[in-house]
């Protein structure tokens, strides 16, 4: 026995069984080097490197078979002999695998003689094969009847990918699109934090608008003292100066579609302004086609509308809708901050003043940083499926539209040659790149998975933005006011939280009256209270952590009353005017926007009610909740 493991013969079994490697390893390991491969990639790769004297293959294998396997090594390696392995005992099975490229067919089991079996092939041995060119065209003919199958399975990945690309391009465009529109809020809101007069925040507003989406005119009307006139205080561009100088305004009824904004507080969409009665017809403005007209509201009070126009037909969808919305309620409530910021200077002088002018821009500032670490992973995911688009392109140009039997399927292939040419791709270029990547390197980059996971970082994030959107400005939506039962509302929501047996203790007087709220709203007070009671016993790790909830009827008959108590650590008295402030948060890097208690006092206040805490240090922190009762 040779100890010099350098001068024994290498041979290379590639098998996907780990049983039938360690069998063929234990009977050859004395007397040769044994390579092993566990599939038929690896093993052409690892026979390509190392030129192995001898090369065994199990016939049966994943993806492609011993005698496909044995027929592309017979191209790599013509001098090294290559032995099927195999458990096919059918007729004919032994001369398709010589018919493949093999010298030799070993059947399994795998018998005493084997090694023998193994040092004769090494040696020169070669199985005959009679009526060759039969077995050789049944072979061929087996080949051909696979390439036609993988064929179709390539059209088939073919219309996905195309499909896949459509949508793509479709989310490019949804994602562009949103991305712009968050983007012109943060704007605005960045407006908040440096322009304290109405009139600049109204002119800024409106260039931004038009400046931001290419539409052809904006305005933004404010309801006049006696509320019967819609009065433009800013208007885009020429159209826009011309109409100021002339002090135009709109009486504040159903025969515009700024009037019927302002009265229903809903807003109002004109495609076509040629067929819309209810539109005033401007003599500034000919060229417009389409319009939009957004209610300005906050706590349920219209304090005018803007317009959006566009000399387009049908220029809206129901995206620009929501997130123009969106973007009014935030004008809204600048316009509201503004002029409560004027009444506040008349009232309370410079002190007063300050301390608001800081509030607003410490919110703000902090939702232009939050906005912005949420949209930070959008460009980069788009970035990636961009770059896996490229490679999936490059992949489908390479098909021979000829070859394909469909004409449809011609057609897309030649679409997308011709698309390609046109944006300036390098196909040669990108199979170049490709072609130089390794197989695992190159399955990576062109997979589907991958690709859906990039669009869904992209998707959550711009989702996430949306919902801290919805907790800036949810609180200043129109209420829907109703009679409703504390008692159940909080029961239920407290059953709906999920929290640990015995937690939760609550006590609710006989006596206790309905209050007239906005269920949604007011719900949402609540859960946010409870949730934050909750966090803050958790963090503080309580060992016997209680929260306490009772209601009962106000000493002011005109109202209920609600406490929501802790027994955790308190809430220092140095930040307890802070913690009403929004996106102030306790938690630090362990979760939370701040926006819980800001939006709790905006809700409370808008419902005419009060909310007031009251904490000392080691005592908890106790939560009062006053809302008007039923009418």
């Amino acid at each position: 026995m040779n100890s010099d493991p350098r001068s024994l013969p290498q041979v290379l079994y590639i098998a996907d069984s780990d049983e039938s490697r360690s069998l063929v390893r234990r009977l050859l390991a004395a007397t040769y080097v044994v390579l092993e491969a566990a599939n038929p990639l690896d093993g052409l790769q690892l026979a390509e490197e190392t030129h192995p004297n001898l090369v065994l293959i199990d016939d049966n294998l994943q993806h492609i078979t011993g005698n496909e396997a044995a027929t592309r090594l017979r191209k790599l390696l013509p001098e090294t002999p290559i032995i099927i392995v195999s458990a096919d005992t059918s007729s004919g099975a032994r001369e398709r695998a010589l018919a493949a490229g093999a010298v030799g067919f070993i059947p399994k089991p795998i018998g005493g003689d084997f090694e023998e079996l193994v040092q004769e092939y090494l040696h020169g041995k070669v199985d005959e094969l009679e009526n060759a060119e039969e077995y050789l065209r049944e072979y061929q003919k087996e080949l051909a009847e696979k390439i036609e199958d993988k064929t179709r399975q390539l059209t088939n990945t073919v219309e996905r990918n195309k499909y896949l690309l459509q949508q793509n391009q479709k989310m490019f465009a949804m994602l562009e699109r949103r991305h712009k529109l968050l983007e012109t809020a943060a704007r605005v809101g960045q407006m908040v934090t440096s322009i304290l007069d109405l009139n600049d925040l109204l002119r800024h507003t409106v260039n931004i608008i038009c400046s931001e989406f290419n539409f052809y005119y904006s305005g933004i009307f404010l309801v006049s003292e006696d509320a019967r006139w819609a009065v433009l205080r800013a208007g885009y561009a020429l159209a826009g100066r011309r109409m100021l100088d002339t002090n135009y305004r709109l009486p504040v009824d159903d025969k515009s579609m700024i009037g019927r904004a302002i009265l229903t507080q809903q807003a109002q969409i004109a495609l076509d302004v040629a067929g819309e009665e209810s539109r005033f017809k401007n003599p500034f403005l000919p060229d417009t086609r389409s319009e939009m007209a957004l209610p300005l509201t906050v706590n349920s009070i219209s304090l005018g509308a803007v317009t959006v126009q566009s000399s387009d037909l049908n220029a809206f969808n129901e995206e620009d809708i929501t997130s123009l919305q969106a973007m009014a309620d935030q004008i809204a409530i600048a316009i509201n901050n503004a002029r409560l910021m004027k009444e506040l200077e008349s009232a309370n002088a410079e002190l007063l003043r300050t301390k608001t002018y800081e509030a607003i821009a410490t919110a703000t500032g902090e939702a232009i940083h939050w906005v912005g670490n949420k949209a930070a992973p959008i460009p980069g995911s788009v970035s990636r499926v961009r770059e896996d688009v490229r490679y999936l392109i490059a992949l489908l140009a390479q098909l021979d539209e000829s070859a394909l039997d469909n004409a449809s399927l011609q057609t897309a292939v030649l679409t997308v040659k011709e698309e390609a040419q046109t944006l300036g791709l390098d196909l040669k270029q990108i199979l170049a790149e490709m072609s130089a990547m390794k197989p695992n390197r190159l399955q990576a980059l062109v997979s589907v998975e991958s690709l859906m996971e990039d669009l869904d970082i992209a998707e959550n994030s711009a989702n996430t933005i949306l919902e801290i959107k919805e907790g800036l400005i949810g609180p200043a939506r129109q209420r829907n006011d109703a009679n409703v039962s504390l008692k159940e509302m909080i029961s239920n929501t407290v059953a709906n939280m999920g929290l640990p047996d015995g937690v939760i203790e609550m006590g609710w007087a006989d006596d206790m009256p309905l209050a007239h709220v906005d269920a949604r709203q007011v719900e949402q007070v609540f859960n946010n209270l409870i949730k934050n009671a909750w966090e803050a016993l958790t963090m503080a790790k309580v060992s016997a952590p209680k929260i306490y909830i009772v209601g009962a009827r106000d000493h002011d008959p005109n109202f209920v009353s609600v406490m929501v108590k802790d027994n955790g650590p308190g809430i220092p008295a140095e930040i307890q005017e802070k913690i009403w402030v929004s996106f102030f948060t306790t938690k630090g890097g362990k979760g939370g926007t701040g926006l819980g208690l800001s939006a709790v006092i905006q809700i409370v206040n808008q419902h005419g009610g009060k909310i007031w805490l009251e904490s000392e240090a080691g005592k908890g922190a106790a939560f009062f909740v006053r809302l008007p009762v039923e009418k």
